[in-house]
């Protein structure tokens, strides 16, 4: 089994799409959660993650939380959205040491950043909604190694 937690800023946008884009692929022996840094407890996806996600078939089931030792200690690849995320993980909890990457660098892709949306009109999520799609396709890949 293998866990995979993925980490945005307030786990409303980005964390909660991407780990509801790789949960739907229903792939045997991955299991997905997401988790903030920043996050408010028990918060719903925003409004418009939620839309891009219904237009797309992508089911969901989310309430925010906030990134703990509980949900680093679970993890077995914790995928964050961007690089300043990896190094507050890093700098914060010595388990994630070794096993967190940001999202394009557990491809190959280096440490860009995926654009955060909040904030931004339902445009935005849809380019944050593909961009995420294509990355967590490539993450399937690499598992899959």
């Amino acid at each position: 089994m293998i866990k995979v937690l993925f980490v945005c800023t307030g786990n409303t946008c980005r964390s909660p799409m991407a780990a509801a884009l790789l949960h739907n692929k229903q792939i045997e022996d991955v299991e997905v959660q997401s988790a903030g840094i920043f996050a408010m407890e028990g918060l719903d996806a925003s409004p418009l993650a939620k839309q891009v996600l219904n237009e797309n078939d992508i089911t969901y089931n989310h309430s925010s939380r906030l990134l703990t030792e509980k949900e680093v200690e679970w993890a077995d690849i914790i995928l964050t959205m961007t690089k300043s995320h990896k190094d507050f993980i890093v700098q914060h909890f010595e388990r994630a040491k070794g096993n967190t990457f940001t999202l394009n660098e557990f491809i190959g892709e280096g440490e860009k950043d995926v654009v955060d949306p909040f904030g931004g009109n339902i445009h935005t999520y849809r380019e944050t909604f593909r961009e995420l799609s294509n990355l967590v396709d490539k993450v399937v890949e690499k598992l899959a190694e």
